[in-house]
């Protein structure tokens, strides 16, 4: 048995060639958007369809297996670094995502002065600047 097999089913879930796929797609890094996720599942496991992955993509966030994040003016990205509190920087220029840990190393921003009886597990912290290509001499401005 493969270890996303055992992942899946340690999380409850059903072994599908979708999700398997999937799984593969988010363990390769990165901030993936639906659209390059799907490409690369269909390079894998030939046909499978927008909606699948979609459904597969959620199912994997709501068990804790994958993250999706908003970043403001881009698609939602979806990533396999799950459970450690971990932040982003976008680049305004090409829209380059990169996990930055947490600032201090204890999770402050999961200590706010007020969270309106709320318990809070998780925050989303997002850093914009340039990339190091988008800093570069010539370099499109932004």
């Amino acid at each position: 048995m493969s270890s996303g097999e055992d992942l899946l089913r340690s999380h409850g879930l059903r072994v599908t060639r979708p999700r398997l796929a999937v799984l593969d797609v988010l363990a390769d890094g990165g901030h993936l958007d639906v659209d390059e996720i799907t490409r690369r599942v269909r390079e894998r496991i030939d046909s499978v369809s927008i909606q699948a992955v979609y459904d597969v993509l959620g199912a994997l966030s709501r068990a804790g297996l994958s993250r999706r994040i908003e970043p403001a003016g881009s698609p939602a990205r979806y990533e396999a670094r799950v459970g450690d509190n971990h932040h982003h920087v976008v680049c305004r220029g090409c829209g380059e995502i990169a996990d930055v840990d947490c600032a201090v190393g204890d999770a402050p921003c999961l200590d706010p002065r007020t969270a309106a009886g709320f318990q809070v597990d998780e925050a989303e912290v997002t850093f914009w600047g340039l990339c190091p290509a988008c800093q570069a001499p010539g370099s499109a401005d932004v």
